[in-house]
């Protein structure tokens, strides 16, 4: 046993009935490996993350890295927000809820599984689809070295940044953004780095 995971479980008061349930039956599959990975038990196979436990205020859910690619005969499956592409979740309320989709719940983990074991990847967007902000263009056109230092970082802190810069609707709030992050692309460092 994971002595992050049993930390987990042990400290859980909101959805503690229902995390032990999904517990008791993602470790069923006995070809997946329980991990602690970003604050919560994590199942993987050969090191590839499959799907994860976590819960929010409304809900607590099953969240499977592929998920894009798996079947959801029974619609079930969730997208989280308009811009995750790989992930999707199951979410539930209650313990009751849990126990009623079980036979759906073993089946999705072993399609997951299944999908993990082929080498399927999910087609994820690239750096080309994030338009760059005409006030980024501009900076970037005065100033060299960001520049540089954009263009060395890899695709995917590029893409978070471009991503995080054109969710502003105004122009002014692109701006601020740009100026917030300039230091640290001049760093080097993507925009959750430490």
């Amino acid at each position: 046993m994971n002595a992050q995971v049993e930390d987990f479980f042990g400290r859980t008061n909101k959805w503690s009935k229902e995390f032990h349930l999904l517990r008791a039956i993602v470790t069923q599959n006995k070809s997946l490996k329980e991990e602690y990975k970003w604050m919560h038990p994590c199942y993987t196979l050969e090191g590839k993350n499959v799907v994860l436990i976590h819960g929010f205020k409304e809900y607590c859910a099953l969240l499977f890295h592929k998920g894009t690619l798996m079947t959801d005969t029974a619609g079930i499956l969730v997208q989280q927000t308009a811009n995750v592409q790989s992930a999707r979740q199951i979410r539930f309320t209650t313990a009751e809820q849990i126990a009623e989709l079980e036979p759906f719940i073993k089946d999705y983990i072993k399609e997951a599984v299944e999908i993990e074991k082929s080498g399927k990847q999910v087609e994820m967007k690239k750096l080309t689809d994030y338009p760059i902000p005409k006030e980024f263009q501009a900076i970037l056109a005065e100033d060299k070295a960001l520049a540089k230092a954009f263009n060395s970082l890899t695709s995917g802190r590029q893409k978070a940044y471009l991503f995080y810069f054109n969710q502003a609707k105004q122009s002014k709030t692109r701006e601020a953004r740009i100026q917030k992050y300039h230091q640290r692309i001049l760093d080097h460092k993507g925009i959750d780095d430490e």
